[in-house]
């Protein structure tokens, strides 16, 4: 039977890319979608058409429900999941913290922090050899913002993934004696539509005039990474910087 990939947020982006590479290397891939139904199924047709397996499965990340239904519908359809990519993530449009709002900040933290732990915890339950797993690995993909800090921008967004960066380091260590390895991808700006969907849609475009590398980095680049660490069988705790030299 192939490995089997869960990736949240896969119908665009980041998430489609990595869904697409890894149904190239082998996995059978859960495309996580919220909403975006056709985005979701144009992904799962791309893989299916190149020989691959894929099902789109709708789960909004928010609602610890949806996540519980969204493990028991891949154990159903495709297997016990092998690697979780906590992918699914989101921004808001620019502000001081002075002006943001309880309900923004709420929303921030819940998408791009509680709903990674919970997607980890179901993975864990079925990955770790203490559950009668046979081991597996969680990928998260943060952000280069945790250690830029976002500053008269998205505070809120760079410490969501500062978080992740600390959940990474901590639960690595927590389950490495039962066969589970964390590692987190920090992509700089990529060609992404998720800036536009905060409202800043020059960002990608202004952005590449201050990395060093000299442009912006493209989905394709950042789904290695994260195929990669899928698959390094002595890397655990990793924070990989994929972002241009900032």
């Amino acid at each position: 039977m192939k490995p089997v990939m869960i990736i949240t947020g896969a119908g665009r982006g980041i998430g489609a890319a990595t869904a697409v590479m890894a149904a190239q290397k082998g996995y059978a891939v859960a495309v996580n979608y919220r909403s975006d139904k056709d985005a979701a199924d144009a992904v799962v047709a791309e893989i299916e058409a190149d020989g691959g397996q894929a099902l789109a499965i709708q789960a909004d990340i928010a609602n610890e429900s949806e996540i519980v239904s969204l493990f028991e519908t891949v154990d159903r359809e495709l297997g016990r999941v092998d690697v979780l990519v906590n992918n699914a993530g989101i921004v808001d449009q620019i502000s001081r913290v002075d002006e943001m709002s309880f309900a923004r900040v709420d929303r921030m933290m819940k998408i791009n922090v509680v709903a990674p732990f919970v997607c980890a915890r179901e993975a864990i339950k079925r990955m770790s050899t203490t559950h009668g797993g046979q081991g597996g690995a969680i990928v998260n993909v943060g952000s280069a913002a945790s250690h830029l800090g976002g500053g008269s921008e998205y505070v809120d967004y760079a410490a969501s993934k500062g978080a992740i960066d600390s959940m990474t380091e901590g639960l690595s260590k927590e389950v490495a004696g039962e066969g589970i390895r964390v590692n987190t991808v920090r992509p700089g700006v990529v060609r992404t539509t998720i800036h536009a969907s905060g409202g800043n849609p020059d960002k990608p475009e202004l952005a590449g005039d201050v990395i060093p590398m000299g442009r912006i980095g493209e989905p394709q680049e950042i789904a290695n990474a994260v195929l990669w660490l899928a698959e390094a069988g002595f890397t655990t705790g990793a924070l990989v910087d994929v972002d241009g030299g900032v």
